[in-house]
């Protein structure tokens, strides 16, 4: 199931893209509105998803640096073990590993994670994300509609 590589290759590069793009085209907390409940706003984020820990002095870039190539390493692992029939679940952990190596890029690389993503409601914004937690996450989502049966196919006889 390695031939799902091109979808975790994919991830990267418009999760790559992107940041530069942001990171070169506007300042830091500059933000652009597009739509009533959503603004590209560039941020900084040195914690983990919803910028839990990001206060926390600097020893978490490299715990989730270490969490992240153990993570990749595991779901490396699990997709090279899948069976051919087990496409949902391939493209599941593809989104999921393009997304955490896209990530763990931005922390080796600058010490935090590049976020520009700004969905809102009136005064209520979600915290800001990128091209690699949305991979993260609907990776994630696919793999709970798995777990269900949804789109499991049986093994040829």
């Amino acid at each position: 199931m390695l031939k799902w590589l091109w979808v975790t290759g994919l991830v990267l590069l418009l999760d790559q893209a992107s940041k530069l793009l942001i990171d070169s085209g506007m300042r830091l907390y500059d933000s652009i509105a597009l739509l009533p409940f959503f603004n590209l706003t560039y941020v900084h984020n040195t914690g983990a998803a919803f910028s839990f820990l990001s206060e926390a002095g600097g020893w978490q870039r490299w715990l989730f640096a270490g969490l992240a190539v153990v993570m990749s390493s595991a779901i490396g692992i699990w997709l090279s073990r899948l069976q051919k029939h087990e496409t949902l679940m391939a493209l599941a952990l593809s989104l999921v590993l393009g997304g955490a190596i896209g990530n763990l890029i931005d922390r080796i690389a600058y010490g935090y994670v590049i976020d520009f993503l700004d969905v809102y409601y009136q005064t209520w914004h979600w915290p800001a994300f990128n091209v690699a937690d949305s991979a993260i996450c609907v990776g994630v989502g696919l793999m709970l509609l798995e777990s269900f049966g949804i789109g499991r196919k049986t093994a040829d006889i």
